[in-house]
């Protein structure tokens, strides 16, 4: 290899350094030190330009402050590299990517053609490279330093991993990997339950992919974005008539949208376009002194991820930082670095002779300026040097390291522990030189990889530093609340945390309590929904033409309800539930049946045994005028038979009252028709006795012998075992049981006898039914008989009110349901025995007790005049 004479012009003004030497150099290319001044196109300046007005991002600057200190801090710790002294060297770039790849080369090769693999001057080894803040800068540097697989730390970039430009295994990144963010931010909103949401990007393939991503998990759940905004790069902001203009075609109606929840991705250029956006109608009022410019609509929540952090520039600093007042924002989980805040106290101009930086940063951070200084300023002060730090608004410079500096921090540690591993192995293939010290001309740096691949160490706060299989860095972010003060200072706030070792559910965990809101916010958290939420007892209806976060509310159907806020569609209650009024929860079904207790019970109960004592009194009148004429005629055990069967009826009614068990379902239907099949057939033994009287009292008649009771008895025996016959089939093929019916009834649930067989129910009414129309057609046709001996009439008319009422009970049996259907019955039964009752007794009563002169045998036999 030949050796090249450096010879030429010095390195472009663009590529600041501060080099110390060294035997092994660090590399760092701290980006957006400079980027305001350099987001204007590579075309519209020459380099003249950029050194005659250099705008830094002054908070920045604690950047390469860290990278400084941990230098210092590992060459004077004689337990790490005791016999090897760190350098560095440091560069900005521009946001083009052609001065990304100068700077990148620059830390390579010394020269000032730019020619690789030559190197000029002292030699130096470039272990590892640390850089830059933007994804882009780092995609763009890991296409030179993937090469020469030099260690690149990404201390900014939130690249995936199967990100094709940095998919190396020379890139590594000193925070967490950025899916947990994306992950944080849709766990963040759906706490606070902001559905409707605005989203701000910049306007690159960082911005693009970003969208890509959390789009479709917004939409997964539940979430929409009521605007996008891309931010475009190329603007000047240091050029109040270009930035009026680009204003004024800018759309920026998204401040008035009703989405309070904003969430931020980006760089520091994102967060000055958006308090420029915000501040210029203000400034425009002040001018213009026009109320109608000014717009409300800094009572948002800006909810930033960890690339952004709240940085103004010095053309901001009439700015109020207040207008960020309670954002919320992920941050790389950082500590204080115990000696940094003193190293910081120290900081003097006149102390970093080799720093490109320290004066254009003291200059505009202070505003002032130095008496040799080349920049071209409006300050009318001088700068002493003797400035403090402490008295910078935290919008432009910290005294606490940021988790970006925190990083940086990290990155040169990483470095470090993995060549004191290499000094410190005792292989045969370890390099070494005079005095046994780590010789550089020896050290590849892709040897490094193995090393940092599986790197685990402790920092000098405690912190364990380990990086996963992919290069990330392991762990979480915080959660942080920013609180301004009116010097125009804030502090963050922890809040909450992000943890990816915890399910999803609990990934995000905040602590509302210690959250300080924006003071223009009406209610705190506060709402950010497309519109009101839908109170339970109504479901979403999604409107035409609307994103699925804007709908109207229905209310829900009858027999339905939604117990939540914002339900899709209203649920149908469990089985044995009800929707109740208001349709907003499931109410247990209430128990239908007929009680003892309820009134309907009561009154029924009252009248069945009310019934049963007429009739054991009409018995008992019987019985003590037994040997009188009229209870006498007509036989008198037919009668005792009848008023027996009709007690029985009063008394069967009972059994349908109360709560169905298996006892009372086997016995209700059965012992109702049973009894009540024995009192028709009585009535038509009656009936029949006294057609039959009359027809053998003619001479010659052939029904002669069939007067007597045994015909009597034979009628009624038969009819009833002809029912028992029909139950006893019944009770073989398919008795009934209880039974409960869940949705006959919207809100209550009917415990009730299933009759088994339907069949079978209706055959023991249908035989009741034809003995019944039997006995009326023969009463019907001794209707005629001598009115003194005949009670066919009122056998007649009992049977009339009989028929009458089953026929009607039918009908209105099968339309009712429940409770009302098994009083319906009860009510046939009472009535239809009480109108036998009525009608056969309550005339012989009569006679018996009042017209007792009517009562002879005389008067019985008397013909009809």
């Amino acid at each position: 290899m030949h050796k090249m004479k450096c010879t030429g012009n010095n390195p472009p003004p663009i590529l600041h350094q501060w080099y110390q030497p060294s035997e092994i150099l660090i590399g760092g290319i701290v980006s957006h030190i400079g980027s305001v001044s350099q987001m204007v196109p590579f075309e519209q300046h020459s380099l003249q330009d950029y050194r005659s007005y250099p705008i830094l991002v002054t908070k920045f600057y604690q950047h390469i402050l860290a990278l400084v200190f941990a230098i210092n801090e590992i060459n004077k710790n004689p337990s790490i590299l005791p016999n090897v002294t760190l350098g560095f060297h440091i560069q900005d770039p521009s946001i083009d990517p052609r001065w990304t790849y100068r700077t990148t080369l620059g830390l390579l090769f010394t020269s000032s053609e730019l020619v690789p693999n030559y190197k000029c001057g002292i030699q130096k080894k470039m272990m590892g490279v640390i850089g830059g803040l933007s994804a882009e800068t780092s995609s763009h540097m890991a296409n030179i330093l993937s090469l020469y697989k030099i260690a690149q730390f990404s201390y900014g970039s939130f690249e995936s991993e199967a990100d094709d430009s940095t998919s190396s295994p020379s890139f590594y990144r000193m925070v967490p990997m950025e899916a947990l963010q994306y992950v944080g931010i849709v766990q963040l909103l759906l706490h606070f339950r902001w559905k409707w949401i605005g989203l701000i990007t910049m306007d690159d393939e960082s911005g693009d992919r970003f969208l890509q991503i959390l789009e479709p998990m917004f939409s997964k759940n539940g979430i929409c974005a009521a605007f996008t905004v891309k931010v475009t790069r190329e603007v000047p902001w240091d050029n109040l008539h270009v930035i009026t203009e680009y204003l004024a075609s800018s759309h920026t109606d998204f401040l008035d949208s009703k989405a309070n929840a904003i969430v931020v991705y980006g760089e520091i250029g994102t967060l000055i376009w958006l308090a420029t956006i915000i501040y210029i109608p203000t400034f425009m009022k002040i001018i213009m002194e026009s109320e109608s410019v000014v717009r409300n609509s800094t009572g948002k929540v800006w909810i930033t991820t960890a690339q952004i952090d709240f940085a103004f520039t010095v053309f901001q600093k009439m700015f109020n930082i207040q207008i960020f007042h309670g954002a919320l924002s992920f941050t790389i989980r950082s500590k204080e670095i115990p000696g940094f805040h003193t190293f910081l106290q120290a900081l003097k101009p006149s102390q970093a002779k080799q720093d490109g930086f320290i004066k254009n940063f003291w200059e505009q951070a202070f505003s002032c300026e130095f008496p040799d200084s080349i920049n071209t300023t409006t300050s009318n002060e001088m700068c002493t040097g003797e400035e403090r730090l402490e008295s910078i608004p935290a919008p432009f410079f910290e005294m606490g390291m940021t988790g970006h500096s925190y990083s940086i921090y990290n990155a040169v540690y990483a470095i470090a522990h993995a060549l004191h591993v290499m000094d410190s192995s005792r292989t045969k293939h370890r390099a070494r030189g005079n005095g046994g010290c780590l010789d550089p001309q020896h050290v590849m740096p892709w040897k490094l990889h193995t090393l940092l691949q599986r790197i685990a160490f402790n920092n000098s706060a405690g912190d364990e530093i380990t990086l996963n299989e992919h290069g990330e860095l392991e762990g979480g972010f915080d959660i942080t609340n920013l609180v301004t003060f009116p010097n125009n200072s804030y502090v963050r706030v922890k809040v909450g945390s992000l943890d990816p070792q915890v399910p999803l559910s609990k990934r995000v965990l905040i602590n509302e309590d210690r959250i300080e809101w924006h003071p223009c916010l009406t209610e705190v958290p506060p709402f950010s929904v497309c519109n009101d939420n839908c109170m339970p007892g109504y479901n979403r209806k999604k409107k035409e033409g609307e994103k699925f976060c804007c709908y109207d509310c229905d209310p829900c159907p009858e027999g339905k309800m939604s117990d939540k806020e914002d339900m899709d569609y209203c649920i149908t209650c469990s089985e044995g539930h009800y929707a109740k009024q208001g349709q907003d929860q499931c109410t247990p079904k209430i128990p239908n049946f007929l009680s003892f207790i309820e009134p309907l019970g009561i009154i029924l109960a009252f009248l069945a045994v009310f019934f049963s004592q007429i009739t054991a009194l009409v018995l008992a009148i019987f019985l003590k005028y037994q040997d009188t004429p009229i209870v006498k005629a007509n036989n008198r055990s037919l009668t005792y038979v009848l008023l027996v069967s009709l007690f029985l009826c009063f008394f069967c009614s009972l059994l349908f009252i109360g709560q169905p068990n298996k006892v009372t379902c086997l016995l209700r239907q059965m012992t109702f028709g049973i009894i009540f099949s024995g009192a028709v057939s009585s009535v038509l033994a009656k009936t029949v006795t006294v057609v039959v009287a009359f027809m053998a009292s003619k001479p010659g008649n052939i029904f002669r012998k069939w007067v007597g009771k045994k015909t009597a008895h034979y009628l009624v025996i038969s009819g009833s075992f002809v029912q028992i016959g029909i139950c006893a089939v019944w009770l073989g093929s398919s008795p009934p049981f209880p039974d409960v019916d869940m949705h006959s009834l919207s809100r209550e649930i009917i415990v009730q006898c299933n009759e088994g067989s339907v069949a079978m129910f209706y055959c023991v009414l249908g035989y009741m039914g034809f003995l019944a129309t039997i006995c009326f057609l023969v009463a019907f046709l001794a209707r005629n008989l001598p009115d003194s001996f005949n009670e066919a009439k009122f056998i007649t008319f009992s049977m009339l009110v009989f028929c009458s009422v089953w026929l009607s009970f039918v009908p209105t049996y099968l339309s009712t349901k429940g409770k009302n259907m098994v009083a319906v019955e009860i009510f046939s039964i009472l009535l239809s025995s009480a109108g036998l009752l009525g009608c056969i007794f309550l005339p012989k009563c009569y006679v018996i007790i009042l017209r007792p002169e009517l009562n002879r045998r005389e008067q019985l036999i008397r013909k009809k005049h």
